[in-house]
């Protein structure tokens, strides 16, 4: 006999080869179907496997996170079947789990078109009401690799070729076999709500000299219910996107003839940034940084010096000047750097903040690039603290409580990462820990809950990671505060302390809002391109019925734009039903009609984009009530509408 037991829960004695599924049963645990898997002493497994031992059981519900991605591969791997079945020419490579859904990778002669997805998703259906179970085995690897071998699978045989491990797992069901690690759920049974999403290209392996394969993503949920939610949230999100916005309200372009991931911003997207910017400018002066600017380039020996050319070399361009190699800058850290080193420093000088809106390029291909969020030219709110060690928490805290009211006043609530130690990077074990310590010390300090993400920090140290969640509930990256002992000791910085002698600084590299172009593009889907009052490039539109009230209507936008509004008058010869239409597509928060009445009286008649309509406010009244709400919001005081 052996002695099972639910964790935190009973313990029952049991035959020994009864799986999993029946253990939980004995144990009291029904799921219905929403139990997918289950932990056996804490590792991952099907409810199928056998227990031959004494152990804890921790049931894992299709809900967690652990148990949507079990079903969400397991959907995957019906999707797959189903596409043999109809494609039976199709070889398949990979088909993980993502985190808004999975997808599934083919080899096809002739491309996917939007017409299949429906045929497969029908093919899914029928499928999964077979309630096929998911049988795993355990097999040589050579004979896995005969297998596929024997049925064309190229992709599968490359794979199982670099695993060094005697013996592979292969799931079945149906006529179908893959090649996985597991879990899946028991059966086809479980999978009742999911939905093919999209088609696009991908390269074997992320690799373009390898063969562009199709990829077809979908998602899937535990039950209808939350799928229609999402789906419609996908709605919103389209309706959102920042691309369709940006072209519609004339705030971006990027354009083929000028180059992949490169920002033309049109007359309204450059007042919306360089609001931004102002905005960037005085919080920063309020908190003690001094404005610095480093060069668009700088010797190629500079940034062998700082770790980039062995590092991050391929994300970099370079041109050569005279004989001489230059490296555009991908990050602003090193003319921060020699700035700090221009002249000797003491510690009574520190902590020194140096503030840059610096414009970097990167190197990023060309399938990564996306709209605003993912360019090769972008603007980073960057700034470089140098500091003692002694200061090294109390400035972390400082920039964690500017990221707290800078999100407060834009309204996102936000996520916090810890990213430790990558395995490609620069430094001492000794400084590597000082800095990770220095950063979890500032966030228990402040009380914030993090994640650890091992391995990601930057090369040159440990990071932490905001995250902010927009009206979608969508996570984007935002702020990072690096913890750096290393690039002070490569640049040999170093101040004169109070006793004489020379020490070194600790370096902070930190944003707030991060790439103003990925901001932006998430400012655009957040407000749905209807921005308050005090970033809209556009506050008021006049518009005027009749050319009669054409010089009143051009006296009230010379007295808005000399109280500093942004205004805009619409002259043409169109209706005003038009007109009004128009300006409401444009998201404008005002739009001013103006007649007879309002020309003779000295008046105005606003309608608001939200349809209120106002009559008759006197111009003297009107202008006090635009400034106010024009106000750029502060820590502290709540955002204008």
């Amino acid at each position: 006999m052996i002695t099972i037991r639910l964790e935190n829960g009973p313990s029952r004695r049991c035959e020994p080869g009864l799986s999993a599924a029946q253990a939980l049963a004995e144990l009291g645990v029904s799921g219905n179907h929403h139990v997918v898997a289950v932990k056996v002493d804490g590792e991952l497994t099907d409810l199928t496997r056998p227990l031959t031992r004494d152990c804890t059981l921790t049931p894992v519900w299709d809900h967690t996170p652990e148990g949507l991605e079990i079903l969400r591969h397991s959907t995957s791997h019906l999707m797959a079947e189903a596409v043999r079945a109809l494609f039976p020419e199709a070889k398949v490579a990979i088909g993980p789990a993502i985190e808004s859904g999975f997808y599934y990778d083919f080899d096809v002669p002739e491309p996917f078109s939007p017409e299949d997805l429906p045929k497969i998703e029908a093919k899914m259906a029928e499928l999964a009401a077979q309630d096929l179970p998911f049988v795993r085995e355990e097999v040589p690897r050579e004979e896995a690799i005969r297998l596929f071998q024997s049925q064309g699978e190229v992709y599968k045989v490359e794979l199982l070729q670099e695993i060094d491990q005697e013996r592979v797992s292969l799931y079945r069901q149906g006529d179908f076999v893959d090649l996985c690690r597991g879990p899946h759920v028991p059966s086809s049974g479980y999978l009742t709500a999911f939905k093919l999403t999209a088609i696009s290209g991908a390269y074997w392996r992320g690799d373009e000299r390898r063969p562009m394969l199709q990829r077809i993503y979908g998602t899937a949920f535990p039950t209808r219910e939350e799928l229609e939610q999402h789906l419609a949230l996908l709605e919103e999100a389209k309706r959102r996107d920042h691309r369709r916005l940006g072209r519609e309200l004339g705030l971006f372009t990027i354009e083929e003839e000028a180059g992949p991931g490169l920002v033309i911003y049109h007359p309204k997207g450059a007042i919306l940034r360089s609001l931004l910017e102002d905005f960037e400018r005085r919080q920063h002066l309020k908190r003690g940084y001094q404005m610095v600017m480093g060069p668009q380039m700088l010797k190629a020996e500079l940034w062998a010096r700082s770790g980039h050319l062995e590092n991050y070399r391929e994300h970099m361009y370079f041109t050569e000047v005279e004989g001489t190699t230059y490296g555009i800058k991908p990050m602003n850290c090193v003319a921060h750097m020699l700035i700090y080193k221009s002249r000797v420093r003491s510690y009574r000088e520190l902590p020194l903040r140096f503030f840059e809106l610096g414009t970097v390029l990167r190197h990023e291909r060309s399938g990564v690039l996306h709209g605003l969020t993912r360019v090769r030219q972008f603007t980073q709110d960057d700034a470089h603290i140098l500091c003692t060690p002694e200061q090294v928490e109390s400035e972390i805290l400082g920039v964690l409580d500017f990221v707290a009211d800078v999100m407060a006043i834009f309204g996102f609530d936000y996520e916090v990462e810890l990213s430790t130690r990558p395995e490609k990077s620069i430094g001492t074990d000794a400084d590597w820990e000082l800095a990770t310590t220095a950063l979890m010390g500032a966030l228990k300090r402040k009380g914030l809950a993090y994640a650890v993400c091992e391995g990601e920090g930057a090369f040159y140290g440990p990071k932490i990671d905001i995250k902010l969640k927009d009206a979608l509930n969508r996570r984007w990256q935002c702020a990072t505060i690096q913890c750096d002992f290393t690039l002070p000791e490569r640049f040999d910085l170093t101040y004169v302390g109070a006793d004489g002698g020379r020490h070194r600084p600790v370096m902070l590299h930190r944003v707030i809002l991060g790439s103003l172009e990925r901001f932006l593009g998430v400012l655009i889907e957040h407000y749905a391109g209807a921005f308050p009052m005090w970033l809209a490039p556009v506050q008021v539109i006049l518009l005027p019925i009749t050319e009669r009230v054409h010089p009143y209507t051009l006296e009230v936008a010379e007295k808005l734009r000399a109280a500093e509004l942004r205004v805009e008058v619409d002259l043409r010869p169109e209706t005003l039903r038009y007109k009004i239409r128009e300006a409401q597509g444009q998201k404008i928060p005002y739009m001013v009609v103006i007649g007879d009445r309002e020309a003779a009286q000295g008046t105005l008649s606003p309608r608001l984009r939200d349809g209120t309509e106002l009559k008759d406010i006197p111009l003297p009244e009107f202008i006090p009530r635009l400034v106010a709400e024009s106000r750029v919001p502060e820590p502290g005081r709540p955002p204008n509408p």
